[in-house]
C-alpha cells in the first residue's frame, strides 16, 4: 500500500530543506508517522571510499548493500531505471502517514511550493504548466494575490501550525 505523499517544491535555495524539516518535525510531534524522499539530480555516495560497504557495492559488484547499526538501517541499491517516488513509497515506507518528497517539480504528486522574494524574483507555479493542477499551497514571504490554492505567509505568526493543520485535513483525513 502507498502511504500519501507531498512534495514539497521550490527553486534552489528557496528554503526547500528547511520547510521538510520544519513540517516534518512538527508533524512527528502530533504523533504523525513522517518519512521523507529527496530527490538529487546528481549521484550521492553514502558509503566512503574503503569502508566495507563500499567495497561490498563498488568491488563486490553487490546489486544491494543494507549497513545495519544497533540505531540506523541503510540500504544502497543498483537500479537501471529509477523508481518513481510512489513506487520507492509503497516499497520501502509503506508503515508511514505520510511520506514528505523533497523537490520532484516535474511531477504529478501534489506540492506545496516555498517562494521567497528574498530568493527569487517569481515562484516555480505557472498556470501553463502541464502539472498546475497538481500545486495545492504556497508558502511565501509576502502576499501571492491570486492564487487558485491557499498561501501560508512566512511573515505571519503561526504559519506552520496553520500549514500543519491543513495538511492533516488534505492528506490525513482518516487519521484519528
Amino acid at each position: 500500500m502507498t502511504p500519501p505523499l507531498l512534495s514539497i517544491t521550490g527553486k534552489k535555495n528557496s528554503g526547500k530543506t528547511t520547510l521538510v524539516v520544519r513540517l516534518a518535525a512538527a508533524l512527528s510531534e502530533r504523533g504523525v508517522r513522517v518519512m521523507t524522499i529527496k530527490h538529487g539530480s546528481h549521484t550521492f555516495n553514502m558509503d566512503p571510499v574503503n569502508t566495507d560497504t563500499y567495497r561490498h557495492y563498488h568491488e563486490g559488484k553487490a546489486e544491494r548493500v543494507a549497513m545495519i547499526s544497533p540505531d540506523k538501517f541503510a540500504l544502497v541499491a543498483h537500479w537501471e531505471k529509477p523508481l518513481t517516488p510512489q513506487e520507492i513509497a509503497a516499497r520501502f515506507m509503506a508503515d508511514a502517514d505520510l511520506v514528505l518528497c523533497e523537490g520532484f517539480k516535474a511531477t504529478d504528486l501534489p506540492k506545496v511550493e516555498i517562494f521567497r522574494r528574498a530568493a527569487h524574483d517569481a515562484p516555480l507555479f505557472d498556470a501553463a504548466l502541464s502539472n498546475a493542477s497538481a500545486w495545492k499551497a504556497m508558502v511565501s514571504d509576502g502576499a501571492m494575490p491570486g492564487l487558485p490554492f491557499p498561501v501560508f505567509r512566512l511573515d505571519q505568526d503561526g504559519w506552520l501550525d496553520e500549514l500543519v493543520a491543513w495538511v492533516e485535513r488534505h492528506f490525513l483525513p482518516n487519521r484519528s
